[in-house]
């Protein structure tokens, strides 16, 4: 599983089965939920998505954090 210290999964078992959401932490007290996906028919299975999803989601926030910062690194030069 990726680790980082801003996201994590959440896994929440609702009416209709299991739902995974990945969190942000905004502030020592405060989380938003920045993806989410529902429709899961057990825990082990929303688990499974929500790693892969968040290891791509860190990998395409990486990604854009580089092209900005080389875009800024030419409007600021």
């Amino acid at each position: 599983m990726s680790k980082s210290k801003k996201f994590e999964l959440r896994v929440v078992q609702n009416d209709t089965g299991w739902t995974v959401e990945i969190i942000r932490q905004k502030t020592a007290k405060e989380t938003i939920v920045s993806k989410s996906q529902d429709g899961f028919t057990s825990a082990e299975e929303a688990q499974a998505w929500g790693e892969t999803e968040l290891e791509s989601f860190l990998k395409a926030l990486t990604e854009r954090n580089k092209r900005r910062a080389i875009n800024r690194e030419i409007k600021f030069s």
